[in-house]
């Protein structure tokens, strides 16, 4: 049984810990980070796609029901993290965070968030809505929103032997992981100014007539107006 002063040998053996940093070029895994003191440093884009009322899915329809939608969801997304030379970092529910890194991970992460759109709307949707009668009846939508932010990020190894796993420090997967939260209409994929002001001019224009895919808007977060572009197309893979 563990005790109190296990718990504070735990606290200590942390915080007196050196730390042992260094800078990556390759996205880490537990396997690659010192548990104890351990650090990779790394300028990375951060990408989390999120199913909308996964709560509400698991409580109103049959959970095999349920579980079928949000494995399909994340099945899809992950494939194309994956095809996008993203490396998928972590699963928590019904979202799933990918990491992308070098010379073209924004432009890379943008694209994947337009094809996670064009999957959930022109194949889950239908295929979803075809397959079980109950979902297509009761009215309910699936949806889903994708965030991106980009900058330098730490992974950290965090839990106990045996059981642990890679932690991501910075503003990147947090503000990520708060824009994919958004619910705005046919809106689903949003991306920081920071994101936005990099991009190819194919992650950037759409279309014969080459329109701007992405709207500028605001974001209230941590006390500041962060500038993000959001958008509603989608993109074939």
């Amino acid at each position: 049984m563990t005790t109190v002063a296990d718990l504070e040998s735990i606290v200590n053996g942390i915080l007196y810990a050196p730390w042992t940093l260094r800078t990556g070029t390759a996205v880490p895994t537990s396997e690659t980070v010192a548990l104890v003191g351990g650090g990779v440093e790394l300028d990375a884009t951060v990408l989390y796609s999120d199913l909308a009322q996964s709560s509400l899915l698991a409580t109103e329809f049959d959970r095999r029901v349920a579980a079928k939608i949000v494995k399909a969801f994340i099945a899809c997304a992950a494939r194309l993290i994956v095809d996008h030379d993203g490396e998928i970092t972590s699963f928590d529910g019904d979202r799933v965070m990918g990491v992308f890194v070098g010379s073209y991970k924004n432009t890379n992460a943008a694209k994947c968030a337009l094809r996670i759109n064009f999957a959930v709307q022109r194949v889950l949707k239908p295929k979803v809505s075809t397959f079980f009668q109950s979902v297509s009846n009761s009215g309910f939508t699936i949806a889903h929103a994708t965030g991106i932010d980009t900058g330098t990020i730490l992974a950290v190894r965090a839990g106990i032997r045996g059981s642990n796993d890679l932690v991501w420090i910075g503003r990147a997967p947090n503000l990520a992981a708060r824009l994919s939260e958004l619910r705005e209409g046919a809106f689903s994929s949003y991306i920081t100014d920071d994101v936005f002001n990099v991009l190819n001019a194919e992650a950037k224009f759409g279309a014969a007539a080459m329109d701007l895919m992405w709207e500028q808007r605001s974001l209230a977060w941590l006390g500041e107006n962060v500038a993000v572009h959001r958008s509603s197309w989608t993109w074939e893979p």
